[in-house]
């Protein structure tokens, strides 16, 4: 383990820093402003007694609820068994990729891509090795990006963090087969399905029933501080997985389990999609004339901002700007190389992302 290699989560640092200034305008944390559903917190109450250990797999009510909605959404049946409820997404990262790969072997990601994928690889003694993606392959690592490149598993994120690109279903495909090609395990993040605007997300299950997948109740359900997630392990691994959840986490939290069961309320979550959609909409609007903002996103809650015509250092950029103006972004370093890209959240009620636009115009012109 590796601990002294590890990198600050950078946009946790400056939520910290944001914490200052009353008035701060937050662009920097991927976390929804809303509540979940009010059956949500009807559950809570409901359950508030249930104080003890779940098995390690996690409630088998809840893992059926996941498996149904994989079938409804996905058109694919995933057993319960093969379902691993876990502290938060970065629970299921550690599950997945240490079921996946071992000690001293090399899991590929893309640059940019998650932080924190990185470092638990690095605390695991596994390898990341970044290939660059940028607006000319549409932020989507393509199959000869990981041929012959020595992969021992392959990382995607779709939507994506911190670009909001969604991988077409050709291209997905694709680069599946060619990870079966190079016996490469493939391991698909999906937390911000379900935030998609314009078309469907798909899932990495629908090409490959031996894929892991990702995803959790912290954003598209509003639930981020319950700390819940859940990863979907191939059949021949769930005694595996589950022997590494009663090491590791003994469970999820209980009550965050029961308040889960009640999270698929889709008459609620097409109004958190529908919000969100108008959200980005807005911001999009008001930013693509200041900077230079690759692509609409198509999924999540993230806008990608090239920053070069102001400063090639989106690090030094960011922490000005919190400082001057008080508005709280995440420089792209976080993310990867792309020194002078900045990340945007929309993540906030319009009228307030549109305090931070106008404070950046009027900031931006006595630069």
């Amino acid at each position: 383990m590796r601990c002294e290699n590890l990198t600050p989560f950078i946009v946790m640092d400056i939520v910290k820093d944001a914490a200052k200034y009353e008035d701060a305008i937050h662009f920097e944390i991927g976390q929804p402003d809303l509540s979940p559903s009010s059956k949500v917190i009807e559950s809570i109450h409901a359950n508030a007694h249930q104080s003890m250990y779940t098995q390690s797999l996690g409630l088998l009510p809840l893992r059926e609820k996941i498996a149904s909605y994989y079938h409804d959404t996905y058109g694919v049946n995933i057993s319960p068994s093969r379902i691993v409820l876990t502290p938060g997404t970065s629970g299921a990262f550690i599950l997945a990729y240490s079921l996946a790969l071992s000690r001293g072997e090399t899991l590929g990601l893309s640059d940019p891509s998650y932080p924190c994928y990185k470092n638990v690889a690095q605390v695991l003694d596994i390898k990341p090795f970044f290939m660059p993606i940028s607006k000319a392959d549409n932020y989507q690592l393509k199959p000869l990006h990981v041929k012959n490149k020595g992969l021992n598993a392959l990382q995607i994120s779709s939507p994506a963090n911190p670009t909001g690109n969604i991988y077409s279903p050709q291209n997905l495909k694709e680069l599946i087969l060619t990870c079966k090609e190079e016996n490469i395990a493939f391991i698909s993040d999906e937390l911000y399905h379900g935030l998609v605007y314009e078309e469907r997300a798909h899932s990495a299950l629908e090409y490959d029933d031996n894929a892991y997948v990702i995803n959790g109740f912290s954003k598209y359900f509003c639930m981020p501080g319950f700390r819940l997630g859940w990863v979907i392990v191939p059949q021949s691994k769930t005694r595996e997985a589950e022997i590494l959840a009663q090491n590791l986490f003994i469970c999820p939290s209980t009550l965050s389990q029961y308040a889960a069961l009640e999270a698929f309320d889709l008459a609620y979550l097409q109004e958190v999609r529908a919000l969100f959609k108008q959200r980005r909409d807005a911001l999009y609007d008001a930013l693509d004339p200041i900077f230079n903002i690759d692509a609409k996103p198509q999924g999540a809650f993230y806008l990608w901002a090239d920053i070069s015509k102001y400063s090639n250092d989106g690090f030094e950029f960011a922490k000005k700007m919190l400082e001057d103006i008080h508005v709280a972004v995440t420089p792209g370093i976080d993310f990867g190389s792309q020194k002078h890209y900045i990340r945007f959240a929309y993540t906030r009620e319009i009228p307030h992302m549109f305090e931070g636009v106008e404070r950046i115009k009027k900031w931006l012109e006595v630069q």
